[in-house]
């Protein structure tokens, strides 16, 4: 009579091996490698298998309030779902009174996720501020908005001017417009094809709407809600003109013509604004 060997529920930890005898390869190596690590500190004074709960707990929590929730942390960590359960809740057993102690490589793996978009759940709700902040300020580019849907593949361009004025969205949504806006930010969308007149009237959109360019944004608070758009200083229109279109001509080497047409105006109107706003002359 041979003794029924029992499957491990999962091989994300050393269970399958201490309880369940799991002999895979990968799981194998995991179990040696605990041991290694577990023998080396012990014999340096310096194991401590176990660590204060409270913190960690504090980071779930964190992480929660950005809309990676619990089970998400479980998914991204390796830790078990019972294990972070009881952790922030307790169980019947014990009368509901959560974990106090925590081993410590649970905790370094929970505690190393960070509050990033690339962190959150598909289909979890956060906040729309950067994904909003995003797309206006494609748009005041003169990125037009039947464009930047076709990037996004959505069916009808009002699902990008929905998202232009999102409250909240979903995880994948925010992390679909974050990469766009890294591919297309600093692109002259006339280099891709768009018409003169969809990025003057896409321009003009931003304008109306008083969306803010990439250039007025840090993209370390780009998706803060209480993060103000830099500006720079109120200038009139032919000083900004004048003083971007001789950037673009002395340090990118475009011809007069080219930095009209990559500011969305005439080449009369460009000269107009180097005749009102001559450069200074030192002194």
């Amino acid at each position: 009579m041979t003794t029924a060997v029992r499957e491990a529920p999962h091989h994300r930890n050393l269970t399958c091996v201490k309880e369940y005898h799991c002999r895979r390869a990968a799981c194998l190596a995991r179990s040696a490698d605990y041991d290694r690590t577990r023998n080396r500190l012990i014999a340096y004074g310096r194991w401590q298998p176990f660590v204060d709960a409270e913190p960690v707990r504090q980071h779930i929590r964190m992480l929660s309030s950005y809309g990676i929730g619990w089970q998400r942390v479980c998914r991204l960590s390796g830790a078990s779902n019972g294990g972070v359960s009881r952790l922030l809740y307790g169980d019947r057993g014990r009368g509901y009174v959560p974990t106090k102690r925590v081993r410590t490589t649970t905790a370094d793996r929970i505690t190393a996720i960070r509050p990033t978009l690339e962190n959150v759940a598909p289909t979890a709700t956060v906040d729309g501020t950067g994904t909003r902040r995003r797309i206006q300020a494609l748009v005041a580019n003169g990125w037009p908005q039947m464009r930047l849907g076709a990037e996004l593949d959505l069916n009808h361009y009002r699902m990008i001017w929905e998202r232009a004025r999102s409250e909240a969205v979903t995880g994948a949504t925010a992390r679909q417009v974050m990469h766009l806006y890294n591919q297309l930010w600093n692109v002259d969308p006339a280099s891709r094809g768009i018409a003169p007149r969809y990025i003057t009237q896409a321009k003009k959109i931003a304008r109306t709407n008083g969306w803010a360019p990439p250039g007025a944004w840090d993209d370390d608070y780009i998706d803060s809600p209480a993060a103000q758009p830099d500006l720079g200083e109120d200038v009139d229109r032919y000083t900004a003109i004048a003083e971007d279109a001789r950037w673009l001509i002395s340090e990118q080497n475009y011809t007069v013509g080219q930095a009209a047409h990559r500011l969305g105006i005439t080449s009369e109107h460009l000269y107009r604004a180097f005749r009102e706003r001559p450069v200074a002359v030192a002194a």
